[in-house]
């Protein structure tokens, strides 16, 4: 008899050693993680009614669907670069995060631009050539370039993660005079975010002008400078090709 309960312990301790990995599995605690970061756009602002969380049907959560990922929205709506650099810099929530990140998202630089427009305008004075070289004086002496570089140095220092890094569409439609202002500067800004990654290993980035070029009806919100549903699925589509062509696959 006391053999036999020694073979039924012994049994049940297997049972329970083996089935482990199968149950963290479903708990979400074998899963790779994905961290995103940034401002409006990772948040998924005005895609909920009160913003008072992460929407689940931003970009990041959509990736983490398809890709298998766990996900921890990270993203604050308003955030300029500064904010992103500070935090990065001075909170231990965001560094643990980052520290055990497998995958990391990163949009930021678009309401840098949005207070440039903000405060050419005001300076201006309604003058229009005056504002558009009000905006080309304040983009060339814009800290939001180091900004980024600093940023994405400091999470480098903290992990070797690679990160998709989202450059900026034009948040205007195309029936709004403001898409026609902003236009003429935002290759210069996407060509800037691709020489900054190209100082960093592992730091891609996905093409997000090109995506919502002159489809701002489908992918922004209307009388709005954020994504709609369909923009947010427009995001998580291209981060996704890079993310399983340049490392899941590999």
């Amino acid at each position: 008899m006391k053999k036999l309960l020694k073979m039924l312990v012994v049994a049940v301790l297997l049972v329970f050693t083996l089935g482990a990995p199968s149950v963290l599995a479903e708990n979400n605690h074998g899963k790779e993680s994905l961290i995103a970061l940034g401002d409006s756009i990772t948040f998924g602002y005005n895609l909920n009614q009160k913003n008072n969380h992460p929407a689940k049907a931003a970009f990041p959560y959509l990736i983490g669907d398809d890709a298998n990922l766990r996900v921890r929205n990270l993203g604050v709506a308003g955030w300029q670069t500064e904010d992103l650099l500070a935090t990065l810099n001075t909170s231990k929530k965001y560094q643990k995060a980052i520290q055990h990140a497998d995958y990391i998202t990163l949009t930021i630089g678009g309401n840098d631009l949005v207070e440039i427009l903000k405060e050419a305008n005001v300076e201006s004075g309604g003058n229009p050539q005056q504002f558009q070289q009000l905006i080309q004086q304040k983009l060339a002496t814009s800290p939001a370039f180091d900004n980024l570089a600093a940023s994405i140095q400091k999470i480098r220092f903290l992990s070797h993660a690679p990160i998709i890094l989202y450059n900026i569409y034009n948040p205007f439609q195309v029936n709004d005079p403001l898409h026609h202002v902003v236009a003429p500067y935002l290759p210069q800004i996407n060509t800037a975010f691709t020489g900054i990654a190209a100082n960093f290993n592992d730091v891609t980035v996905v093409d997000a002008y090109s995506a919502f070029n002159n489809h701002q009806a489908e992918f922004v919100i209307s009388q709005d400078i954020h994504p709609t549903n369909a923009g947010q699925e427009k995001l998580a589509e291209i981060g996704l090709e890079v993310l399983y062509y340049e490392y899941i696959a590999h």
